[in-house]
């Protein structure tokens, strides 16, 4: 396992589980695997519907908490509700969170960002970061903030790669974690043939190839799956090292080729959606657009990252 330390100090594994999309069923299922592979970073989000199993999972590890990094995201309902985090602690049964982030820059986001600042002060957030901000968003908040976000939650894959953010954050102290890092499982990049190359010589998948481009870039990656042999082979990317002619010919892949594209439209949905989250179980039928959820039971309908 490869860290990065973020700009207070804290500690943060390179790669990590993501738990976009699971059913509670499967989030317990895809960390626990996970945590038994080696894995030491977990994401979740209030909007993802998990916590709840991702804190079973968590227990049921038998790891010490202070062996997981722990990150989740507040939702935009749920900004201005001062005892969201501690309703978030709740759900993930733990004491405190590793790493908290704002899902999204809709509604009221600086409020949002206070709120887990005085969580920060409290001692119940090790660290606190932004998802899905652009660098004029990000520049706001630096401008008001008293705790310095550090990370930055956002698409990343060699499709996109976010050099003009990257520098921007770099000089702010910040870190990139990347989803989507395999570009959605876009068969077009996974059948570019630098992968087929570079697997050939160092005997990984086009998967293991991209994961461990990212590392070297000083990306933080979080892919997600359910599949308990892709869950350990997304991992196994810490026994070799590519060069700086490889390295450049991933980068070389660069199309500024996004797979989500927020609107005002859509921000302005996401500030009234109001995910039910104290339900968390597998009688919700759950159906999948390209950029939200609904669960037909509540008409409630989340974002997709």
């Amino acid at each position: 396992m490869e860290y990065a330390v973020l700009n207070n100090g804290v500690k943060i594994p390179m790669e990590g589980i993501g738990t976009f999309l699971l059913s509670p069923k499967d989030a317990e299922a895809a960390v626990l695997s996970a945590l038994k592979d080696g894995y030491r970073l977990v994401d979740t989000a209030n909007a993802y519907m998990n916590e709840k199993a991702v804190g079973r999972a968590m227990k049921k590890s038998g790891l010490d908490r202070k062996e997981i990094f722990l990150e989740t995201k507040l939702w935009p309902s749920f900004y201005e509700h001062e005892g969201a985090v501690e309703k978030t602690l709740k759900r993930l049964d733990t004491d405190y969170i590793d790493l908290l982030l704002i899902h999204q820059p809709a509604g009221n986001y600086i409020a949002g960002y206070k709120l887990m600042e005085k969580a920060y002060k409290e001692g119940k957030v090790k660290a606190i970061g932004l998802s899905n901000f652009n660098k004029e968003q990000i520049e706001e908040i630096l401008s008001i903030c008293e705790v310095k976000p550090a990370v930055l939650q956002t698409e990343v894959h060699p499709y996109y790669q976010e050099n003009d953010m990257k520098e921007f954050l770099k000089e702010q102290g910040m870190f990139i974690q990347a989803w989507y890092p395999l570009g959605h499982g876009d068969a077009g990049l996974l059948n570019e043939p630098v992968f087929a190359k570079l697997g050939e010589k160092y005997k990984k998948s086009s998967a293991q190839i991209i994961l461990r481009w990212h590392i070297q870039a000083g990306n933080i990656v979080i892919p997600g799956s359910k599949n308990p042999e892709h869950i350990k082979d997304n991992f196994d990317v810490f026994d070799f090292t590519l060069d700086d002619e490889e390295m450049a010919e991933i980068a070389a892949l660069d199309r500024n080729k996004r797979y989500y594209t927020s609107t005002p439209e859509l921000l302005k949905k996401y500030a009234e959606m109001v995910p039910p989250v104290d339900t968390q179980d597998e009688t919700k039928k759950i159906f999948i657009s390209s950029s939200y959820r609904c669960y037909d039971g509540n008409a409630v309908c989340r974002m997709w990252q």
